[in-house]
């Protein structure tokens, strides 16, 4: 069964575990593998402090009490949000806990007063580009590069749906 909840401060740690199984599984193919180690390590521990922070939403999706999939969305703007994070752990890949999660996050971001949500993702990962897709985000044209740390900057695009407002319905396809 998915259930999908606020992030509490107890649940750094699982957080921690789906973001650097996701991270290993989508994102190490492009560095180097000691380079790709450290970042792996570094996902495991930095969410502690994130959940216990007042600001940001973090959600937290479950299949039969075990974490899953997490998001980290802020404000961006006044009646803007920006996903910051959107992580599945790759043992839930397909099971609908990532629809699941998204579902209620931009409900949330929505009954929190956002009526437009954007984010950045990896030109060069196609499944989370698909996702985005068919979760109703739509591309802006808009992109940047990222440097991870290591000094070679890998190409991001941006995607972007329009929630309505608070009161109204949008049309979310998940």
């Amino acid at each position: 069964m998915i259930q999908v909840r606020r992030a509490t401060a107890d649940d750094g740690e699982v957080i921690g575990v789906v973001h650097a199984a996701s991270w290993e599984a989508a994102y190490a193919p492009f560095f180097d593998e000691s380079f790709s180690a450290e970042q792996i390590k570094s996902r495991l521990t930095r969410w502690h402090d994130r959940v216990a922070s007042p600001e940001g939403l973090i959600m937290l999706a479950t299949v039969d009490g075990r974490a899953l999939a997490f998001s980290w969305s802020m404000r961006s703007s006044a009646e803007r949000a920006e996903i910051y994070s959107f992580y599945g752990h790759p043992d839930g890949w397909g099971t609908g806990v990532a629809a699941a999660l998204m579902t209620e996050t931009l409900h949330q971001l929505r009954a929190d007063g956002f009526t437009t949500v954007h984010l950045w993702t990896l030109r060069d990962t196609p499944q989370s580009r698909r996702f985005y897709a068919k979760s109703g985000f739509t591309e802006t044209g808009a992109t940047t590069e990222r440097d991870f740390g290591d000094g070679t900057p890998l190409a991001q695009v941006e995607y972007e749906l329009e929630l309505g407002q608070p009161s109204g319905q949008a049309a979310i396809v998940v």
